[in-house]
């Protein structure tokens, strides 16, 4: 009998906002999901290179890990391919956070884990975001409820990933690259020389990626 997934719940107190709540009205949001035994400070370093349009939520993973935090944790789940079932605890959290947040046109940024988990979030619950950017990320395994309609809505996704990354093996790759074609409008971006991380030039492709997705 498979061991059911943990149900998980963010730490509301440690969401980084880049705006006091009453600046946050009538603005468009965009949520930052960290990578593994990281934290929510380290994704809103890189704020002050994103668009100002959006209000910026920086938010914590529920599983302490190593250094940090995770999304799903290394010793239950293969590092880079997790059980369908934790990935989607992980994003259920996340959507339960954002039940309790007002309404506004939403796009997720995601590293590593962040970036497979911003695409579970989408596969999920399709209808509840613009875009999303995975960057040095993969492709959770399965089939989720929202996959059908992602592939008829063709939602945009900037995959951004490094010549170098040697963390995110070529299967993960591959996987990444049919299941992204096939089910979204897909920007597919590979930096030179780049490891597992975001470069300078990678920065200014997810910013101009961002402002023309935003909802307007």
């Amino acid at each position: 009998m498979p061991i059911p997934a943990p149900e998980l719940h963010l730490d509301h107190e440690a969401v980084l906002w880049s705006a006091g709540e009453a600046d946050r009205v009538g603005r468009p949001r965009l949520i930052l999901l960290h990578g593994y035994a990281s934290d929510e400070a380290d994704l809103f370093g890189i704020s002050a290179y994103l668009p100002l349009e959006p209000v910026i939520a920086s938010l914590r993973a529920p599983i302490p890990e190593g250094p940090g935090f995770a999304w799903f944790s290394r010793f239950t789940n293969v590092s880079v391919d997790p059980l369908a079932a934790n990935a989607d605890a992980a994003a259920r959290a996340v959507l339960d956070w954002l039940d309790e947040q007002p309404d506004a046109p939403t796009g997720l940024l995601g590293f590593s884990q962040g970036g497979a988990l911003a695409l579970q979030l989408m596969r999920l619950a399709p209808e509840r975001f613009d875009f999303a950017v995975m960057l040095s990320a993969f492709v959770v395994q399965g089939t989720e409820e929202g996959d059908a309609a992602l592939a008829e809505r063709r939602p945009p996704v900037f995959w951004g990933r490094g010549t170098h990354d040697d963390t995110i093996p070529a299967a993960g790759v591959a996987r990444a690259a049919d299941w992204l074609a096939a089910h979204t409008a897909l920007d597919a971006r590979i930096y030179e020389g780049l490891g597992h991380g975001i470069s300078p030039l990678e920065l200014g492709d997810i910013s101009s990626f961002i402002r023309t997705h935003l909802p307007r």
